[in-house]
């Protein structure tokens, strides 16, 4: 984590922060010393013990939305990333990586809650060890072929696609009533689909997940597209039972099988025998025994 931190004038000096009490601000800056290099704090009760900061001065931070709170108890600065936006070769990720996946990008750059995150902005904004910056590296700055467009784009058709029938899929499964134009939703879902995961992927956490969590009164409200196609979605697809393949037999001698059971059959009963018999011998259960016939434990030799 590194050892310097800095804090961009356009917030700490802005009316909305100034009008804030001393000591609310006090603890803003101190949030921000001891965060991690993606703004997470998972200790805010003991750090305002530290500075002195009563439960007020958080509530007024909070209320002020200059910190996001999560259920876990960790908080984030929600303007970090226009403070200390530091290069990726050189941050280290933050360890609390499912609260991560609740947050979002407006497009200043500041976390959110709400909005739908866009992984193009600020990807011009620190230079690379061999260039010289003409700004500071924290500035934040959209490209200019940005500028006046609309950084909200609709999914592409085959994306929209495979949603509308995960949402579909996971409300038929789990009794609920989720919506495919959610921007939350779409953005778990998108993001997944954009690590390859396909639409049978999907299908197989969910069913998973119901089944553990259907009937569980404190689990079922986490059957939501937020906690399923999250940061833990590989974790539950690798908990989903595996297809059973049934493997065909191998150095098959059809001269060997047994004859057709018929005396002197009609061509037409020795048609019939042929398909029946080419039909059922690649079944789960039949295989080839040592003499060359087809055979079932529960049918006998074909």
């Amino acid at each position: 984590m590194a050892e310097r931190r800095m804090f961009a004038k356009t917030i700490v000096l802005s009316d909305a922060f100034l009008d804030m009490p001393m000591s609310s601000r006090c603890l803003y800056f101190t949030l921000g010393m001891f965060a991690d290099d993606e703004g997470f704090v998972n200790n805010p009760k003991s750090i305002m013990r530290q500075c002195g900061a009563t439960a007020d001065d958080m509530n007024v931070l909070i209320a002020k939305k200059f910190i996001l709170v999560f259920e876990s108890g960790v908080i984030v600065i929600k303007h970090w990333r226009l403070h200390n936006l530091i290069r990726s070769d050189r941050r280290h990720e933050t360890k609390y990586q499912a609260e991560k996946e609740l947050l979002c990008y407006d497009e200043n750059g500041a976390y959110t809650l709400e909005t739908p995150i866009n992984t193009d902005v600020h990807t011009t904004c620190l230079p690379s060890d061999n260039q010289v910056g003409d700004k500071w590296d924290t500035e934040v700055r959209l490209g200019k072929d940005r500028i006046g467009k609309n950084i909200y784009s609709p999914l592409p058709k085959k994306e929209d696609a495979i949603l509308n029938q995960v949402v579909d899929y996971l409300n038929q499964k789990a009794g609920k009533n989720f919506k495919a134009s959610s921007k939350a939703t779409q953005k778990h879902i998108t993001a997944r689909i954009n690590e390859g995961y396909s639409l049978e992927d999907f299908k197989a956490v969910i069913d998973t997940k119901v089944k553990q969590w259907r009937d569980d009164p404190k689990m079922n409200m986490y059957l939501r597209p937020e906690t399923l196609f999250a940061g833990h979605f590989e974790g539950y697809l690798n908990e989903a039972p595996k297809k059973k393949v049934v493997e065909k037999p191998k150095n098959i001698n059809l001269e060997k099988v047994i004859d057709c059971p018929w005396d002197d059959p009609t061509p037409e009963q020795e048609a019939a025998f042929d398909a029946d018999r080419e039909a059922h011998k690649y079944e789960d259960g039949w295989r080839i025994n040592d003499d060359g016939y087809w055979i079932n434990p529960e049918k006998g030799i074909v």
